[in-house]
């Protein structure tokens, strides 16, 4: 099957008409991105990021970089805090552009990671939607905190636009019982708020719509692994445009080998570490989520370097590779399994998008069940794409990830209090 040209695919946001722009920001532990985004064309006017928040001390200090088109701006400030990040970037827009008053503001979507099981869609943030939100950060207490923060910072900054959170699990939050019941005490389980929760899902849900749209296909009629692999990693399963299974669990531990995590591992190494070698719970943290995956087998978690170690010679280096991809091979035949069949395997992300080997290695030896790779269309670069031979049964393909763009236009949904199933399935 050929891929819809681009004047062919129906645009659902058409409909919404002229919304201006949506902000969108997301507030990591030391970091700020944004991205000020066409809700309906899908462009990105204007993007930056702001690093190193709560460093100090010159070159070590933050790092700033907005870009506008075309051109990039860089410089390094002290930002000591997230109000002055938010400040700062509303700062570089007055001076660089576009000016967010010309920009006709819609909204500002803020990324929640954390939704727990309370928040299944995108909710125009109120202070009750906040407070909400910071009772879940003992679910992650890595990410929700700075979400919070940059929330509340943008409402006191900008406060005469509608602020909306989209939360990382909303998508998952469909799952059937059977995939996102953990089978420990379930008095236990119900008393902490342990179970599956998934994460990467406004990605999953992005491409699993994208790839039903580039098809001129109903996403109603696909079934779908999505195969999510940056330096965070997760996979899913998506049935008809609901997910079915997802790798990542109650955190984004648990899953694919990922940059710095070990994905899945028997929970008794844990014990195991802590009787024998006396680690703390801190350091068990550490360890599993910043010392582990790629970077812990290799030394390395980005996967140029690691090539080249490879291509040097290194064994570390190709176990990693070969620990990597066994990992992915067994989710994508968990994931067949679950869906008894599968029309396509999408790969994104950084990885997923731009590492033609990866996507070679995890289809190798998959002909049987209908998956391949044709070598020169694998090897191509560009947008979304088609990369098996023509005689396979399940088509695998690129199709790149755009979480900011799915944020606006969720962002606009919430605002405009209509969620229409077009919009969702799309793409």
């Amino acid at each position: 099957m050929s891929i819809l040209p681009e004047a062919e695919r129906p645009n659902p946001y058409s409909a919404y008409g002229a919304h201006g722009s949506v902000l969108v920001l997301n507030s990591g532990s030391s970091s700020l991105k944004y991205q000020l985004v066409n809700p309906v064309g899908g462009e990105a006017i204007a993007a930056g990021t702001i690093e190193r928040i709560g460093e100090s001390g010159g070159s070590s200090g933050g790092i700033v970089s907005h870009t506008f088109a075309g051109n990039r701006t860089r410089r390094e400030l002290e930002v000591p805090d997230h109000g002055e990040a938010l400040r700062i970037a509303l700062g570089m827009f007055d001076e660089i552009g576009p000016r967010l008053a010309d920009a006709g503001i819609y909204a500002v979507g803020h990324r929640v990671v954390h939704g727990g099981a309370e928040f299944s869609g995108p909710v125009v943030v109120d202070d009750g939607v906040v407070d909400r939100i910071e009772a879940l950060v003992p679910l992650a207490p890595l990410h929700n905190p700075a979400n919070v923060q940059g929330i509340r910072v943008a409402r006191e900054l900008l406060a005469d636009v509608p602020h909306v959170a989209v939360f990382d699990t909303a998508f998952f939050q469909q799952l059937p019982a059977a995939a996102y019941t953990y089978a420990i005490d379930r008095e236990v389980a119900a008393a902490h708020d342990v179970r599956r929760y998934g994460f990467h899902g406004t990605s999953h849900q992005y491409v699993a719509g994208k790839v039903a749209r580039v098809l001129g296909r109903r996403v109603q009629d696909l079934h779908t692994i999505v195969l999510h692999l940056g330096n965070g990693a997760s996979a899913s399963a998506v049935r008809g445009g609901v997910p079915v299974d997802t790798s990542m669990g109650l955190t984004p531990l648990e899953g694919l080998v990922m940059g710095t995590r070990s994905g899945d591992v028997d929970p008794a190494v844990v014990f195991h570490l802590a009787r024998n070698a006396g680690m703390s719970i801190d350091e068990l943290d550490t360890l599993l989520n910043k010392r582990s995956g790629m970077l812990g087998l290799s030394g390395v978690n980005d996967f140029r370097e690691l090539r080249q170690l490879i291509d040097a010679g290194d064994d570390g280096a190709a176990l990693a590779f070969d620990v990597y991809v066994h990992r992915l091979k067994k989710y994508v035949g968990a994931y067949a399994a679950l869906l008894g069949r599968v029309d396509v395997v999408a790969f994104t992300a950084g990885v997923g998008e731009n590492d033609p080997a990866v996507r070679a290695a995890v289809c190798e030896g998959l002909e049987g069940f209908g998956i391949a790779v044709d070598a020169d269309r694998n090897a191509a670069r560009g947008g979304e794409r088609i990369i098996s031979p023509d005689w396979t049964s399940t088509l695998v393909m690129v199709v790149p990830t755009q979480e900011e763009l799915a944020i606006a236009r969720q962002c606009v949904e919430a605002v405009d209090g209509r969620r229409p199933a077009a919009a969702v399935t799309a793409g």
